[in-house]
């Protein structure tokens, strides 16, 4: 699997959720902090979104704004956040600015380091002939959502997956040049990361890795080290717990089994491991709630 759909597949728990905000003259709403994503795309008018910290951002019809860590915001019709309302209360109506907005369900504990490093606010302006596949799937969106039509909440749930993989996607592609964007422009790096998301049991060395990407031994470890952050060695190992820690929560195969698919012979070496990253026992994070 490629980065991006091991990095949102990992951390994705339930549903989305879509709505339209269609809003009326003079207003200022409050989004509070929650755990996973959010989405605002503006179909028309103008806006504002002003994050808990930095600067107002200025939104024009097409625009869209990816809340990754489900930061707390405001959405406005000014920069000035004086009298914002929790948006539970919003009053629609046919007014100068219309919403979609969108949100994804995510799992902290097994937040890739890929998503973890991407701003409060992601945001895209919708200037013609930038993102055209983001923006067909907003039309889409846009169309399904306002229909009462069979299959309508399959279709939304596509469409909102592909939402967020674009809008992601055209970050990473704005910001090719630096760490994890950069790593996943770099065919060599990209092909190791692969192989390791492909196959986290194999008996994996740092000069195999190499080998498999024609690449020396010395060159592997520095470059990848140098976008990602860890050493071949080191995300491999974290790979492994973020594996288990899905078969935990979606299987209910016992540990023997789980502790083999991620590389390890011994069911107590891979307790130990998975508490050391997850600090809690398998058997203990298998029936947590930590959502």
């Amino acid at each position: 699997m490629d980065v991006l759909s091991v990095a949102i597949a990992m951390m994705r728990t339930g549903r989305p959720y879509s709505n339209r905000l269609q809003l009326t003259q003079h207003w200022c709403y409050r989004f509070g902090p929650y755990d996973g994503a959010g989405v605002h795309i503006l179909l028309h008018g103008t806006a504002w979104v002003i994050p808990e910290h930095g600067k107002a951002i200025r939104l024009n019809a097409g625009d869209v704004v990816l809340v990754p860590h489900g930061s707390p915001h405001h959405l406005s019709d000014t920069p000035d956040v004086t009298g914002a309302v929790p948006v539970e209360a919003a009053v629609g109506g046919d007014g100068p600015a219309d919403f979609l907005c969108g949100k994804y369900r995510l799992d902290r504990s097994r937040v890739h380091p890929l998503l973890a490093g991407l701003p409060d606010i992601v945001h895209l302006p919708g200037r013609v002939g930038t993102h055209p596949t983001l923006h067909g799937a907003i039309d889409l969106l846009a169309s399904e959502i306002n229909a009462n039509r069979q299959g309508q909440s399959a279709a939304l749930t596509a469409l909102l997956d592909l939402l967020l993989v674009y809008t992601v996607r055209g970050w990473l592609d704005g910001n090719a040049m630096t760490g994890w964007p950069r790593a996943l422009h770099d065919p060599q790096i990209a092909a190791a990361l692969e192989a390791l998301h492909d196959e986290p049991a194999a008996p994996w060395r740092v000069q195999s890795l190499a080998e498999r990407v024609n690449l020396s031994r010395a060159t592997l470890s520095r470059r990848f080290t140098a976008l990602t952050g860890q050493s071949p060695i080191a995300y491999l190992t974290w790979w492994r717990m973020v594996v288990a820690a899905q078969l935990l929560r979606e299987t209910d195969r016992a540990l023997p089994g789980i502790a083999a698919e991620v590389g390890y012979g011994s069911p107590y070496a891979f307790s130990h491991a998975f508490k050391r990253q997850f600090g809690l026992t398998p058997g203990r994070y298998r029936t947590v709630d930590l959502v």
